[in-house]
């Protein structure tokens, strides 16, 4: 299949299954931690939340659990928590595509998938806007991402703030036939600040996937006076 057939498929692939994705109810659990020189925590930040559905069918996030942070050398940005939503669980779908450069960079067996890979970037970085950079592997059957690495950019490095993100990698899983969700993100990397470098690991589990819906029963018809 020529390259450009098999991103346009892909892309159309991914589009189906951010659909699909916003009609399921999931766990998130979240935690970030510095180390310090010997590799141990020093600080933390932990966060576990369900993602689910109003009656009325509205989708939002309820946070069930989290502690305290203890985190000292860093801080959660606004820019943080919009990459744990969009860039972490990274979906190229059609709309997106057209933002980024996308290399063909072979075919690659990724434990028992064939796998395309790519190198994903963005042709233009606006203000405000938030992207992708890194590779990402897509399985040559459900022309689907099944894992991605790279980090979030840009950094953001003004004269007064520093607000750098690590590399990661993310795993998905055919939770549902023929859709590869999220299931799994984990990095351990240094942010590079003006005052030095910070150790830090962050993992995101997503489990408990549930498809959004309501069942309705069929009875004998009575009369109601």
């Amino acid at each position: 299949m020529p390259v450009d057939d098999i991103i346009k498929k892909f892309s159309e692939k991914e589009s189906d299954f951010k659909r699909e994705r916003g009609n399921y109810t999931y766990t998130q659990t979240f935690s970030i931690q510095t180390l310090d020189d010997d590799d141990r925590p020093d600080g933390e930040y932990r966060m576990t939340s369900d993602i689910v559905f109003t009656p009325d069918g509205h989708r939002f996030e309820k946070v069930t659990f989290a502690p305290a942070p203890t985190l000292q050398r860093i801080m959660l940005s606004e820019q943080d928590l919009d990459d744990l939503r969009n860039i972490q669980p990274f979906v190229l779908n059609t709309v997106d595509l057209p933002k980024y450069n996308v290399k063909y960079l072979g075919r690659q067996q990724v434990d028992e998938l064939a796998t395309y890979v790519f190198d994903v970037g963005p042709k233009v970085m606006e203000k405000n806007q938030r992207y992708f950079q890194g590779r990402v592997w897509v399985d040559s059957n459900d022309l689907q991402i099944v894992m991605s690495d790279g980090k979030a950019v840009p950094d953001i490095i003004t004269k007064n703030n520093e607000n750098v993100f690590p590399r990661f990698r993310t795993y998905r899983q055919n939770i549902e036939q023929g859709f590869w969700f999220p299931v799994f993100t984990q990095a351990d990397d240094y942010l590079h600040f003006r005052s030095g470098p910070v150790h830090i690991r962050m993992t995101v589990k997503y489990s408990n996937y549930k498809r959004y819906g309501s069942t309705v029963k069929m009875g004998t018809a009575t009369e109601v006076k």
